[in-house]
C-alpha cells in the first residue's frame, strides 16, 4: 500500500516549498449543498505530493469526529470546498480517523464502500508489491482525481462612494453705499421794483425839504428748500436651498490578470498543431494551451 504522509508533515519533513502552484486547502470551510458541514484540517499525500484525501472536521454533526474523503469528491471554488454527494448518514458511517494513525486498505475500501453506496462495486485493487492502485489512469473513475480546473483571476476596479464636506458658504448681508442724484425744482420769491418816470412834473403840496419824509420799505423774499429722507424698500427676495449635481470623472489606476503560461520542452505536438508546425484558430489555441496546462498538475491543485 502507498505511504500516505500528511501534506504538514511533508511540507516540514521534505523541506517542500507549496509556493502559489500548490493549493493547500487547510482551513477552508467545507460544504454539502448549501449546508456546511465541517472543516478542513488537513491532506493526506502520497510522498511525491498528490493529494489523495482530505480529512474533514464533522464535528459540527458529531462529536469530534474527523473523517477521510477522497480528493476526486471535493470541488474547489473561490474560498471553500464543496462535497456536493456526500450525505450526513454517509459521514456518520464513515471510519473516524484520529492523527497519526494508519489508514489501512481495509478502511479505505469500507470507507469508499460508504461513499458509492453499499451496491455499487468499488473498483479497488491491491497491486503487486505493496502498491495501491488509486485509479490514475482510470479516466472513468474520479474518486481521486485531483479537480482539473485552472482559475485565472483578473482585477478589476471597484469604485467606493462616500460623502464628505467639500466645503462650506456663508451667507449674510453687508451695507453697500452709493451717491445718489435728485432733482427736485425748488421755488423761490424775487423783488420786483418797476420805475415809471413822470412825464410832467407836479409840485409837491407843503413845506417839504429833501430827506424830511425818507422812508424804507421791508420786504420779505421766500424760497423753499429742500429736505432728503431716506425710506427702505423691498428689493429682491433670496431663498436659500440645496440640490444635488452629478458629474462625470474618470479615475484610473493599475490592475492586473492572470494569463495562462505554457512551457514546452522538448519536440511537443500540441493538440491540434500540424506536422508542419501550424496552429488552428485562436479560440483552438487557447483550448489546447488549457489542456496542456492542466494535464502536468496531476494531482495538485493549481490556485494560479
Amino acid at each position: 500500500m502507498a505511504n500516505l504522509i500528511p501534506l504538514s508533515q511533508l511540507v516540514r519533513d521534505h523541506n517542500y516549498d507549496l509556493g502559489g502552484d500548490v493549493f493547500d486547502p487547510t482551513g477552508l470551510p467545507a460544504y454539502a449543498g448549501n449546508d456546511k458541514v465541517g472543516t478542513v484540517r488537513g491532506a493526506l499525500t502520497e510522498d511525491g505530493g498528490k493529494l489523495r484525501y482530505l480529512i474533514l472536521d464533522v464535528g459540527s454533526w458529531f462529536t469530534a469526529k474527523e473523517v477521510l474523503v477522497p480528493v476526486g469528491l471535493a470541488r474547489f471554488e473561490g474560498d471553500a470546498v464543496y462535497i456536493d454527494s456526500m450525505t450526513k448518514d454517509q459521514v456518520k458511517a464513515m471510519s473516524e480517523y484520529r492523527e497519526g494513525q494508519e489508514y489501512t486498505y481495509d478502511s479505505q475500501v469500507a470507507d469508499e464502500r460508504v461513499l458509492r453506496g453499499s451496491t455499487e462495486t468499488v473498483p479497488m485493487v491491491s497491486m503487486p508489491g505493496g502498491q495501491y492502485d488509486y485509479r490514475d489512469q482510470d479516466a472513468n473513475d474520479t474518486y481521486f482525481k485531483t479537480p482539473q480546473r485552472l482559475q485565472l483571476l483578473e482585477e478589476r476596479l471597484q469604485v467606493n462612494k462616500q460623502r464628505a464636506v467639500a466645503g462650506s458658504v456663508e451667507i449674510g448681508k453687508r451695507v453697500e453705499t452709493r451717491t445718489e442724484n435728485v432733482n427736485v425744482g425748488l421755488e423761490h420769491e424775487e423783488l420786483v421794483i418797476e420805475r415809471t418816470p413822470v412825464s410832467e412834473p407836479r409840485p409837491v403840496d407843503g413845506t417839504v425839504r429833501l430827506g424830511d419824509a425818507s422812508e424804507t420799505v421791508r420786504v420779505d423774499l421766500e424760497a423753499e428748500t429742500a429736505q432728503v429722507n431716506k425710506q427702505a424698500f423691498v428689493t429682491e427676495e433670496v431663498e436659500i436651498g440645496k440640490r444635488t449635481v452629478t458629474e462625470q470623472q474618470t479615475l484610473s489606476d493599475t490592475v492586473g490578470r492572470e494569463v495562462l503560461d505554457v512551457t514546452k520542452t522538448g519536440d511537443v505536438v500540441m493538440d491540434g498543431q500540424t506536422t508542419s508546425g501550424e496552429r488552428r484558430t485562436a479560440l483552438d489555441r487557447g483550448v489546447d494551451a488549457v489542456k496542456d496546462a492542466v494535464d502536468p498538475l496531476d494531482g495538485k491543485i493549481d490556485r494560479r
